[in-house]
C-alpha cells in the first residue's frame, strides 16, 4: 500500500523539498516506520514522505506500481531519496531505476539502515538539504552506534 504520511510544502522561501519514500515488504511497517520519521521531524516544514509497502494486494512483498505512485506523489523537483528494508526491495527499485522512466528524475536508491536512515533523510531534507545530503545523512546512519 503506498500512503503519503506528508505533503511536503515548502516554506515561505518557497524552495523545493527533496521527497522521501520508505520502500517495505511490510505495509504496516512502511507506514509505521514514516509516522516515526515525520513525527521525529519535528514541527515546522516537514519534506514530502511516503510509504511504499507489501505488494500491492495486502501481502508482503514489493510492488513496483507502488513504489512509482509513491515516487511520483513525493517529487518536487528537488529529487527523491529512495529507502528499502530488504533484497528483494532493492531489486524492485534499481529494476526501475534502470527502466529510466517508471521513477521521476533525480531518484536515488539510498544504502542506508531502514529506520535510522529514514529518519536522517526525512529530518534533513525538512531542513531543506539536496538529494546529496540527504543521501548522506541516512547513510551515515550506519555509524550509529547503540552500545
Amino acid at each position: 500500500m503506498s500512503d503519503l504520511v506528508n505533503a511536503g510544502t515548502a516554506g515561505g522561501d518557497g524552495g523545493k523539498l527533496v521527497g522521501v519514500v520508505l520502500v517495505s515488504h511490510s505495509a504496516a511497517v512502511a507506514a509505521s516506520v514514516a509516522e516515526l520519521a515525520t513525527g521525529l521531524a519535528g514541527g515546522g516544514t516537514l519534506a514530502p514522505v511516503a510509504a511504499a509497502g507489501g505488494d500491492g494486494d495486502g501481502g508482503l512483498g514489493t510492488s513496483s506500481e507502488l513504489i512509482s505512485a509513491a515516487a511520483a506523489a513525493v517529487d518536487r523537483g528537488a529529487g527523491v531519496a529512495v529507502l528499502t528494508d530488504l533484497g528483494s526491495a532493492v531489486l524492485t527499485v534499481k529494476a526501475l531505476l534502470a527502466e529510466g522512466d517508471e521513477l521521476p528524475p533525480d531518484t536515488r536508491l539510498v544504502d542506508a539502515p531502514f529506520v535510522e536512515g529514514a529518519v536522517a533523510a526525512v529530518v534533513t531534507a525538512s531542513a531543506g538539504a539536496d538529494l546529496a545530503a540527504v543521501e548522506a545523512a541516512a547513510a551515515e546512519a550506519y555509524t550509529y552506534r547503540k552500545a
